[in-house]
């Protein structure tokens, strides 16, 4: 079976104990905190500063991926290298023709590159090239609009630096994921080149004062009522709309071939899910997949759950599936994913597909 690159996917394979053991821990501890912090201006400043340790812990990476620092037109940034592939063999050369754009998430006020490198090396390898991440200004001392102009500053970087745009992919998780699809409305607005491709996970994509009802019992991470106040304090004076602060409204024409990844119980699910009939209805071809009972992002996870080592196999057929529709060609056989946990995880991985253009419908949580 040849893979499509616009398709539904509940990927089958069970939910392993890590991811469980996880869930209970977060729901007992980070969903609770960041319930209370979120709550005031000072919540937040405590949490981004925080995270902003952690972020200088430098936990260790594979003795294979380099990290370099570089000035990236209005902000800093850094590159981010791993020499071998995914499965972690031999030694290999990356393709420095190609880059890929990389927005951390953190709800526009605390993380950073350094906070999401489990993500970031990850990407290098699976796409096989080098990932620029953007330490783009943030929230409270600073504005949405200013960090979508650090977004295009970075991608008007690239270009500067002789890259071809049909060889950069963009990519971003959460508010990253909102920066990317919000970066990718205001290049086309503007009239600029746009990249090959862009890959969401978990998208913050519906700023709107809505009352996020999907999920909201059973997500493990993130309190549904703290993301609306977050969307109410970022859009004041801001009409929450504009597909510049909603890109869930986007009109999508035009735009690449994208990727979105959700988990069935997070509170950000649907909005992932809009996105995709937008984007569909645009003419634009998607790959929407929603992971069983994994947590927002779960991508960063990837150190402790085998869901999470395993998205990136998918990413990476999905970007190498890009490459053959843009070279002219039928997409290639599908690599085959290794076991990657100590359970035996299912070589196919779309035992769960749906036709495209409707988002599966889970049990137990609401429809879109």
């Amino acid at each position: 079976m040849r893979y499509e690159i616009d398709v539904d996917v509940c990927p089958g394979y069970p939910v392993s104990w890590q991811a469980a053991a996880l869930n209970a821990v977060m729901r007992g501890t980070l969903k609770p905190i960041s319930g209370l912090l979120l709550r005031a201006d000072v919540g937040v400043v405590a949490a981004s500063r925080l995270f902003g340790l952690a972020g200088r812990m430098r936990l260790p990476l594979p003795d294979h991926v380099s990290v370099g620092q570089e000035q990236v037109g209005t902000c800093s940034g850094e590159w981010v290298r791993a020499g071998r592939g995914l499965d972690g063999g031999a030694d290999r050369e990356l393709d420095e023709s190609r880059v890929l754009l990389y927005f951390h998430g953190g709800g526009y006020f605390f993380c950073s590159p350094a906070t999401h490198r489990p993500i970031t090396w990850r990407l290098s390898a699976a796409a096989g090239c080098p990932v620029l991440a953007v330490d783009y200004r943030q929230c409270p001392a600073h504005t949405l609009a200013e960090s979508l102009e650090d977004a295009i500053a970075a991608y008007l970087f690239l270009l500067e630096r002789g890259y071809d745009p049909a060889r950069i992919l963009f990519a971003g998780d959460s508010a990253g994921g909102h920066l990317t699809l919000v970066t990718l409305l205001a290049l086309r607005g503007r009239g600029l080149p746009l990249p090959a491709a862009a890959v969401c996970l978990s998208p913050w994509t519906d700023l709107t004062d809505v009352s996020r009802r999907a999920n909201r019992l059973v997500d493990p991470l993130i309190p549904a009522g703290r993301v609306d106040w977050l969307a109410r304090r970022w859009t004041a004076c801001l009409d929450p709309r504009d597909p510049l602060v909603s890109p869930v409204f986007g009109d999508y024409s035009g735009l690449p071939p994208l990727m979105i990844v959700t988990g069935s119980t997070e509170v950000l699910r649907d909005e992932g899910r809009r996105v995709a009939e937008r984007a569909r209805a645009g003419g634009v071809p998607v790959t929407y997949e929603e992971w069983r009972r994994m947590p927002h992002v779960f991508a960063i996870l990837a150190d402790l759950v085998p869901e999470a080592r395993r998205v990136f196999w998918h990413i990476a057929r999905f970007l190498g599936a890009v490459r053959e529709l843009s070279a002219g060609n039928a997409p290639a056989r599908e690599p085959a994913a290794p076991d990657l946990s100590a359970e035996s995880v299912p070589e196919r991985s779309d035992a769960g597909a749906v036709a495209a253009g409707k988002p599966p419908a889970r049990s137990g949580s609401a429809a879109a």
